[in-house]
């Protein structure tokens, strides 16, 4: 097996790309990154060890660039998570969002059409569904129609949107998996978790949006990582897989919990304007993931967030 992985030293994909290495010893693993602020560089001096990967520095907005390394390595696999993230960025700068996560997306799927690649992954998000009231009790199901409230969101809509369409077309064997708020090692220090913890064990301000109340699905990344191999492996061609542990956080419980595991005192919190547009609440329905694929988170939050600070710490 041959897999390619976009985006592979970001923080997602880092995680997955170590996971990948560890469990499949027979595997050619490429890495293909841009290497912006969000890149883990030094983690690819630990993968430059293994025999078995390869890493080439480039953009998949980039169609010539990509095609040749697509006609070079003949990937049997391709799992995506290069993409912009930051919501705050989305607003004041679109144009990058859009190249990245829209059409560095439909160059990839031309290109596993071109090179008859088996199937490619895409890395989605539960946000391209929107929000919900703080006090709503539904959850969102891959079928309910998409609402991003945000440029970054509707990226990520758009992305998915082509990919059904080119399945539909085409043919081309395409996954997607949709996740809430992801944390963990080698997470960019401009997030929450990393953020809060980086700030507090210097004694600095934390900003909070508006009244904190908003609140976020968490899942550890490994156990992302998990679900993203089950899909690749055995998920639906031309389906969509919502993916959680079910653990809802507001923004100021979060905040106030690693503060509390850090012994650190809550003033150091600020409460700062809110965005123009804060989805208040997302929570999306698993059901799918486990009764097709089997899927069950393996890390207790607490215990995943423990692992987290002291990762941070040291």
């Amino acid at each position: 097996m041959k897999l390619l992985i976009t985006g592979g030293l970001g923080f997602i994909g880092v995680n997955f790309t170590k996971f990948v290495l560890g469990k499949y010893k027979d595997a050619e693993v490429v890495v293909l990154d841009k290497l912006t602020y969000a890149a883990n560089k030094l983690v690819l001096d630990e993968f430059k060890h293994f025999s078995n990967f390869k890493f080439y520095k480039g953009d998949i907005a980039e169609y010539n660039f990509l095609e040749k390394v697509f006609r070079k390595e003949k990937f049997d696999y391709i799992v995506n998570f290069a993409a912009e993230t930051s919501v705050d960025k989305s607003f004041i700068d679109e144009a990058t969002f859009f190249k990245s996560n829209v059409l560095g997306v439909i160059n990839l799927a031309m290109l596993s059409l071109k090179y008859k690649v088996k199937r490619m992954h895409q890395v989605s998000t539960d946000e391209v569904y929107g929000d919900l009231p703080l006090d709503s009790k539904k959850l969102f199901k891959e079928s309910d129609e998409f609402n991003p409230k945000n440029p970054y969101a509707l990226s990520k809509a758009q992305a998915e949107e082509f990919l059904f369409m080119y399945h539909k077309l085409h043919g081309l064997d395409v996954t997607i998996s949709r996740s809430t708020n992801n944390f963990g090692r080698y997470q960019a220090g401009d997030k929450l978790i990393p953020l809060v913890i980086n700030r507090a064990l210097f004694g600095a301000e934390i900003p909070v949006f508006g009244d904190g109340k908003n609140v976020r699905d968490w899942i550890y990344v490994l156990d992302h990582c998990k679900a993203i191999d089950l899909i690749m492996r055995k998920g639906k061609s031309g389906e969509a897989y919502n993916v959680s542990s079910h653990e809802p956080h507001s923004n100021i419980e979060l905040i106030k919990f690693i503060l509390q595991k850090l012994r650190k005192k809550e003033s150091l919190i600020k409460f700062v304007e809110d965005r123009k547009i804060h989805d208040k609440k997302y929570a999306v329905d698993t059901t799918k993931i486990e009764k097709e694929l089997g899927f069950r988170h393996d890390y207790d939050f607490e215990y995943a967030l423990d692992l987290t600070v002291d990762y941070y710490k040291r």
